[in-house]
């Protein structure tokens, strides 16, 4: 899907996603990514959302976000409290939502002016199945 950033000041926004990749500012990311309106987009979680630790989170709240946008891939999914637990001692709202609306989310959020950061894992395409009796 392509995005259009129109009248948005921020400088770093997505400005399209699909299956196996972000792209921020035209350029593509094929792994997790972070990003935040006012700061280059970094690595994150590119080893994918099971993977993710506690100090993948304690790094997004080192950077003192108003909100996190968490995309968790494909799938909506919910990370343990545990995991959380950085931006819940700072006071540091988030959602967690698939990566896909995750980058809609934080588009209008950032259009809006707020503080956002986007925590975005980034799945490889899912490859079709074979199907039983071909080749």
């Amino acid at each position: 899907m392509k995005f259009q950033a129109e009248d948005n000041a921020a400088a770093y926004t997505v400005s399209a996603h699909g299956p196996g990749f972000v792209e921020i500012n035209r350029v593509r990311f094929e792994a997790g990514v972070c990003v935040a309106s006012d700061v280059a987009p970094e690595p994150w979680g590119e080893r994918g959302f099971a993977a993710l630790t506690e100090q993948d989170f304690a790094r997004l709240a080192e950077r003192e976000p108003e909100v996190v946008i968490v995309g968790t891939g494909a799938t909506q999914r919910f990370a343990p409290p545990a995991l959380l637990r950085a931006l819940i001692q700072r006071g540091i709202g988030f959602e967690v939502m698939n990566t896909a609306a995750a980058c809609r989310t934080y588009n209008i959020l950032v259009g809006e002016g707020r503080r956002a950061l986007a925590a975005l894992v980034v799945e490889p395409p899912r490859r079709p199945e074979p199907q039983a009796g071909s080749g």
